[in-house]
């Protein structure tokens, strides 16, 4: 394991594979484990991070956030393609997959647990011994299947119904379910509270049987990478403090669109972006 210090207890766990994005300037890294601590950390919680990556990957970007990384051959690696039909995703490595044992005992009861596959890298439950007052679940990555060549689909998530119904919370994107929107509402079915992002849209809320739609600002978009990890720290993170799963998507809402105004992990919320978002939500 790598990067692991003397560890304290944390507000924010984070578990999953950080990615090794492969982009036309050259990899950057990146994942919902990157994306979504880095947020909780804006956010001023403290944060740990399990995963596990190669050599390749310089988990540097993630500057003194405690992470616990399991040894790999190689990362996980993803190589976008951007067309006007849409985005093209191949997996062009894996890394090894996350045994929750690695989990160190004083991160189990970290308040806010969120378990961020990117593929298919570990169990969707929680085993015994881990006591969150918050479970959040983005599951992209229970839901992807590639094929010999690569290429990246959306696949069958096994035991969704009973993962979802130990969840408190589940944030998705329309992307990840191809737009279904009677899986959409299969899944909110099944969970507690259920956050859909439809990128420049903004995102949908399903909780108690009612619906609510958060549109997003007009921002112009550079980069909408991580955009949806972003959402997920911010409404997790606001779910817990308020209780109010309404003025956690609107404050989420606000936080991911000014994330894609700048290029990767560069997106995540500055101090002054942070009480602005506060401030349009309080008044």
């Amino acid at each position: 394991m790598s990067n692991l210090i003397a560890l304290e207890p944390v507000d924010y766990l984070v578990i999953g594979h950080v990615a090794h994005d492969l982009t036309p300037q050259g990899p950057r890294l990146g994942g919902t484990a990157a994306y979504s601590a880095l947020t909780a950390q804006a956010l001023d919680l403290r944060v740990g991070i399990v995963t596990a990556s190669g050599p390749e990957t310089s988990l540097a970007p993630l500057g003194n956030i405690p992470v616990v990384s399991i040894e790999s051959p190689n990362s996980t690696i993803f190589e976008n393609i951007y067309t006007e039909h849409g985005r093209i995703q191949y997996l062009r490595g894996q890394a090894t997959r996350i045994d929750f044992n690695s989990v160190p005992d004083v991160w189990r009861r970290a308040p806010i647990i969120h378990l961020g596959p990117i593929a298919n890298e570990m169990d969707a439950m929680l085993p015994a011994g881990f006591s969150p007052a918050l479970l959040g679940l983005t599951p992209q990555g229970w839901m992807r299947q590639w094929d010999s060549e690569c290429r990246v689909s959306l696949g069958e998530w096994k035991n969704v119904d009973f993962a979802m119904a130990r969840a408190s919370a589940v944030v998705i994107s329309r992307e990840d379910v191809n737009g279904d929107d009677d899986l959409i509402e299969h899944m909110a079915h099944q969970t507690r509270v259920l956050a859909v992002t439809e990128s420049a849209a903004g995102a949908v809320l399903y909780w108690h049987g009612d619906r609510r739609r958060f549109r997003a600002p007009g921002i112009t978009e550079v980069d909408a990478t991580g955009a949806g990890d972003v959402f997920a720290a911010a409404f997790f993170t606001r779910l817990l403090k308020t209780r109010d799963p309404w003025e956690a998507t609107r404050f989420a809402t606000l936080l991911a669109s000014y994330s894609v105004t700048r290029v990767g992990l560069e997106g995540i919320a500055t101090p002054r972006e942070i009480e602005e978002c506060m401030i349009e939500v309080l008044r």
